[in-house]
């Protein structure tokens, strides 16, 4: 500590009250105690300590200790005994008790004043100071439990690429070296390590060429590509999908090696069953396979390019409600009535594409069973042009539309809106049931209506027979 050179002549001409104003505006709080550790005066130069501590008058006269918590006695102790040795006491953090469970922190020097025993204890406003230091507290707790959790994923993810039977390998997308490969992959391309070795040496030469152009697309243009090519290791013949993705800064393609099942070295379908699988990759009619809860395992080129995809990876793994009919209303009538009837035919709906256009398709369905999985094969037929007829070959209107185009001129225009409104509201009505098959509780969801609306509605044209309301 070092103290004023010429504290006499600097300080001397100061009386009591300048003192107590220059304590009082140096420190957040200032008390001064008597020889044996009573408190004879305070000064709070700090409002919101202030307004914390609350009503401190009943300080004076009593001993200073027992304004403090429990465990900051001995530290209180410790500073009145070095002041009274004349010694410079070291900064002690000492907890005044606020309210039932709370405390405010306080650090305290002292000093003692003159021969009589005076001692001023001069306090600092550690409040900040404890917030810091708990929300530092906080944000290491939080980091930790994210490494922890982004440990625990790393696991996973090493099982599962370990574990996978599908050939998987991450390669750097711009020297095409392996950084990683599972060991289904290794195995696929003969048993070899592929790590620091380029992927396109697995390839035989003539499509080691298309391989590399065909993961350079996917490095310039960032969406997922396939190809086909013939490994060096046997021949056999695989599909190449590749996928682009970022890790620290670096880009990387994920490679995926699926066998051909008409290959060498692979177990093939009878000759008729495969060639069922090809008619539906290439089928001019979407076929899509999706999951019980409606998430598509697989599409074929036909419904990429009605959803306006680059590739199946795109699809699958996605809701096909994305892209089929309206989000949360036409695709639970459709899986709804799979579940009950087995088999949906012609179900007309829309099919919105990836960019926004979209086309008016029929929809056939059935449950397919794996083991013990239920899935559903979907087929799609695009028949846009056939749902816009030439004006003078298209069906007559309906006969309720014809008898009111004949009134136009003969009635008030409010009177003609009104009739028109409950023609196209009575059709409507009709398509819904229709759509259906007569289930009432599906129809007024699908209108927006609730049951009882909709059972008001069924009654006003007439419709539904005599048992409308009962459910």
């Amino acid at each position: 500590m070092k103290l004023f050179k010429t504290a006499r002549k600097s300080l001397g001409g100061l009386d009591a009250k300048a003192i107590g104003s220059l304590l009082a505006a140096a420190a957040d709080i200032t008390l001064i105690l008597d020889e044996n550790g009573v408190v004879r005066d305070m000064a709070i130069g700090n409002d919101a300590l202030a307004e914390d501590l609350g009503d401190v008058s009943g300080w004076v006269g009593q001993p200073w200790i027992d304004s403090v918590m429990l465990d900051s006695r001995p530290k209180v102790e410790a500073l009145l005994q070095d002041a009274s040795l004349g010694e410079a006491t070291r900064w002690r953090h000492v907890n005044h008790p606020i309210g039932p469970q709370g405390s405010v922190s306080v650090l305290y020097s002292t000093v003692m004043l003159d021969a009589e025993g005076r001692i001023a204890a001069i306090g600092r406003d550690q409040r900040l100071v404890s917030s810091l230091h708990q929300r530092l507290i906080d944000t290491q707790h939080s980091m930790e439990r994210e490494y922890a959790r982004l440990r625990h994923a790393e696991a996973r993810y090493r099982v599962l690429f370990s574990l996978s039977a599908e050939a998987v390998v991450v390669i750097d997308a711009n020297g095409h070296e392996v950084i990683e490969a599972n060991p289904a992959a290794e195995r696929l391309c003969g048993g070899k390590s592929l790590g620091g070795h380029s992927l396109l040496e697995v390839f035989e030469r003539g499509d080691a060429g298309d391989v590399g152009s065909m993961l350079a697309e996917v490095r310039f243009a960032g969406r997922p590509s396939q190809g086909e090519a013939r490994l060096a290791a046997g021949g056999a013949a695989v599909t190449v999908s590749a996928s682009p993705f970022r890790q620290d800064k670096a880009s990387l393609l994920l490679v995926r090696l699926v066998p051909r099942q008409d290959g060498p070295g692979t177990a093939s379908l009878p000759a008729a069953r495969a060639g069922l699988l090809r008619f539906a990759e290439s089928a001019p009619d979407a076929m899509v396979v999706t999951a019980q809860d409606g998430r598509i395992l697989s599409a074929n080129t036909a419904f990429l390019d009605l959803a306006q995809l680059d590739a199946e990876e795109q699809a699958v793994g996605e809701p096909l409600e994305r892209w089929l009919g309206r989000p949360g209303l036409e695709f639970e009538v459709l899986v709804a009535t799979l579940r009950t009837r087995g088999a949906v035919r012609l179900f007309a709906t829309t099919l919105q594409g990836e960019h926004g256009t979209g086309v008016e398709v029929e929809v056939s369905a059935v449950p397919l069973a794996e083991g013990s999985a239920l899935g559903y094969g979907f087929a799609i037929r695009d028949i846009g042009p056939r749902l816009t007829p030439k004006p003078a070959e298209g069906p007559p209107l309906p006969r309720p539309v014809e008898q009111l185009t004949e009134l136009v001129g003969r009635v008030p225009l409010k009177e003609l809106v009104r009739e028109t409104t409950d023609v196209i509201e009575r059709l409507a009505i009709e398509a819904a049931l229709q759509l259906t098959d007569d289930n009432r509780a599906a129809a007024a969801e699908m209108l927006g209506l609730s049951r009882q609306s909709l059972y008001v509605k069924l009654r006003r044209y007439g419709l539904g027979g005599d048992g409308v309301g009962e459910d």
